[in-house]
């Protein structure tokens, strides 16, 4: 048995989906593009700078640090100053600065300090990283409104 109600929503058109090429599959493709960047950059950070066995992981440490206050200025300029392509948020901030830094490889290094008996080192490291990467964020933010504000007439 249908009811008023049930019959006019039956009957009412869907709307139609956008085609794919101009919904999310170029999002898709600019955060693979740029994942695929950040992350080679990660890569070749951790290769150039190796952590020593039971060491302190700097090469993490100062991707996520950098990756962070890059992410500051990114993100000051493309929601304040610049109405920039819809594509360029995934591609740079999402993709290469969310390949770039690297929480995974984070964790998977607090867990070798621990398990090489450094777990004093692997708690200064996740502290460290954490305390280091918001004041990067924040003091690259602040610093570059301060500069935007500077250049205005």
């Amino acid at each position: 048995m249908t009811t008023p109600d049930t019959e006019s929503l039956a009957a009412r058109p869907r709307p139609a989906r956008p085609p794919v090429l101009r919904g999310q599959a170029p999002v898709v493709a600019a955060v693979a593009l740029g994942g695929g960047v950040g992350a080679a950059a990660r890569y070749a950070a951790a290769v150039q700078w190796p952590a020593a066995a039971g060491g302190f992981p700097w090469a993490t440490f100062w991707t996520n640090v950098v990756g962070c206050a890059v992410i500051g200025v990114f993100m000051v300029i493309i929601s304040e100053v610049w109405a920039a392509h819809r594509l360029v948020r995934p591609f740079f901030g999402t993709g290469v600065l969310g390949g770039f830094t690297t929480f995974s490889t984070y964790a998977v290094d607090i867990q070798r300090l621990v398990d090489t008996g450094r777990p004093g080192t692997g708690a200064a490291y996740l502290a460290a990283t954490v305390l280091a990467a918001l004041t990067a964020v924040w003091l690259a933010a602040t610093a570059t409104r301060r500069v935007l504000k500077g250049r205005q007439p």
